[in-house]
């Protein structure tokens, strides 16, 4: 079997939860962010793309 090699982006959280809608919440919670500083290293998908754009100034990307 082959393994296929998978994009990744990375992310790192600079921006804080507080004081922002439920939705924009849930969408860092999804991308497994939850504190400043956190960083977590997401599969390269559409839906992923979606979600980074959502929340696009609580973070930075990394790679």
């Amino acid at each position: 079997m082959a393994t296929a090699t998978t994009k990744t982006v990375k992310v790192r959280q600079t921006g804080s939860p507080i004081r922002r809608n439920a939705v924009q919440r849930a969408t860092l919670a999804g991308l497994g962010l939850n504190k400043l500083g956190r960083e977590s290293e997401l599969e390269d998908t559409p839906s992923v793309r979606g979600m980074i754009r959502k929340v696009q100034h609580l973070l930075e990307i990394v790679e």
